[in-house]
């Protein structure tokens, strides 16, 4: 099917509209972030880098940049590893109560934070893992868990079997099979999974700020809410602390855009 010239302008303009309404406000903040804290700065019109020095020291980002990354890294490596083996059993073996088990991870799924997080919060209070990393980690884990196995079995149950009969053929077991195998195939699909956990995990704020009520766990997100409550009253200094926040998932997202597209295109052709 031919396309004429007026719709692909058409098509273009469209997609510029909304591409210029997304990335406004990104762009507003970013604007901000470099912008003058006063008039007597803006007269030198330059851009003001000192600005994220001065919001990384004043709202102790170091601190709570490194505990959102060793959260980040135990959610994401944890939850990886649980979901990838889950997904196999429930994608590829029949065994009785298979359909309770992966209805139990669905169930993990559906369950908001927000109707189990006072209770979870007692739970955990009486383990004594309150203001700790285990703590903040723990309940993250099991939803990432709950959502990675049904991704990856969704990924495993579209698999090449042609594939996995050859190497049975071959004698492989079920641990060659998974991880000599169907793992290197499906680097995409685990590619994106580990993408949305660990941006999910990063942006995580309600189970933080509850299974840590002294602070001594505190995340990026929250240091910024802290942030803008106690040191400062401008938005210049809060624009800039909102970027250095954003800024690893912005990274990782870049590193990891291939294989996160091709991930979701690919689960897109299978549906």
């Amino acid at each position: 099917m031919t396309i004429s010239r007026a719709e692909k302008v058409a098509n273009y303009a469209i997609l510029t509209l909304f591409a210029a309404f997304a990335l406004w406000p990104v762009l507003s903040i970013l604007v901000t972030a470099v912008g003058p804290e006063n008039r007597t700065a803006a007269e030198s019109g330059r851009f003001h880098l000192e600005n994220f020095a001065a919001a990384w020291t004043q709202g102790k980002f170091g601190h709570y940049m490194l505990t959102s990354v060793q959260v980040s890294l135990l959610v994401v490596s944890v939850a990886l590893v649980c979901s990838v083996m889950a997904g196999y059993a429930l994608g590829t073996m029949r065994f009785r109560g298979e359909q309770l088990v992966f209805y139990l991870f669905l169930l993990g799924i559906m369950v908001p934070t927000e109707a189990i997080i006072v209770p979870l919060y007692f739970d955990l209070r009486d383990l004594g893992l309150t203001d700790t990393l285990l703590g903040v980690a723990l309940p993250q884990i099991a939803q990432s868990i709950a959502f990675g196995t049904y991704w990856m079995r969704a990924y495993f149950r579209a698999s090449d079997r042609s594939i996995v009969e050859a190497a049975r053929l071959d004698g492989a077991g079920n641990h060659r099979v998974l991880w000599q195998i169907l793992v290197p195939v499906g680097r995409p699909a685990i590619t994106t999974l580990v993408l949305l956990t660990f941006m999910w995990t990063w942006n995580e704020f309600l189970i933080p700020l509850v299974m840590s009520p002294r602070g001594d766990v505190r995340t990026a997100p929250l240091g910024l809410a802290f942030f803008q409550g106690q040191y400062v009253q401008g938005t210049t200094l809060l624009a800039a602390a909102a970027v250095l926040v954003a800024l690893p998932v912005v990274v990782v997202y870049l590193f990891l855009q291939r294989h996160f597209i091709a991930g979701m295109l690919e689960g897109a052709v299978r549906e």
